[in-house]
């Protein structure tokens, strides 16, 4: 299996970065590779289709965007670590079920590594620190191919999850690597999260 490229995006709108992700995966073919794109977004709430209004509970100055993955509403913004995977499951042989489970494991492994012991729920995709959720999942497949990804929480402004029911569960508690006592960066982060993630995948990445 060819590696994976994995592009650094920086800051970028999420909304031109959602489109972009639909051409890709509207556009690929059988010889286009996978990728995996590290990318911070400025302060924004999304929607998933099966997502419900009411979740949101005061947007204040945020926008709030409908979008095509699955799930409830979520807070993506600075200080947090997002990763999507581009890939063709199909060529894989992955299902989607074995991708969340893969996004979940490489961020448990990679909190290990911080002395940060973190757990999955069946009940609710995601990794949590206790009671409190560190990195969200939402997947989209199309043609064959998976979108959007894993937003993981470094040091983002916590207190913008108080503004929805995260996940659609009221009163879930949220946290940080930075709020854990953790000390990386977010290039080191996005970095032992993709290097996590490529072990999990059986995959080897490489740099666009």
């Amino acid at each position: 299996m060819s590696a994976i490229l994995v592009r650094r995006l920086g800051r970028c709108d999420y909304e031109s970065t959602w489109r972009r992700m639909q051409a890709f995966t509207e556009h690929r073919d059988a010889g286009t590779l996978d990728e995996l794109w590290q990318v911070e977004h400025p302060p924004v709430f999304t929607l998933g289709l099966n997502g419900k209004p009411e979740h949101v509970l005061d947007p204040g100055d945020i926008p709030v965007i409908p979008v095509d993955r699955g799930g409830q509403v979520t807070y993506h913004g600075p200080g947090q670590v997002v990763i999507y995977t581009l890939l063709d499951l199909r060529r894989s042989g992955l299902g989607v079920r074995a991708l969340v489970t893969a996004l979940e494991s490489a961020v448990i492994d990679y909190l290990a590594t911080q002395g940060i012991a973190a757990q999955a729920r069946a009940e609710a995709p995601g990794v949590y620190v206790g009671d409190a959720k560190i990195a969200a999942l939402g997947l989209r497949v199309r043609r064959g191919g998976s979108y959007h990804g894993l937003a993981f929480n470094l040091d983002p402004d916590l207190s913008a999850f108080d503004r929805i029911n995260p996940c659609g569960y009221r009163g879930l508690a949220t946290t940080s690597l930075a709020a854990l006592g953790g000390r990386e960066d977010w290039r080191q982060a996005a970095t032992g999260l993709t290097k996590a993630l490529s072990l999990r995948l059986g995959r080897p990445v490489t740099a666009a």
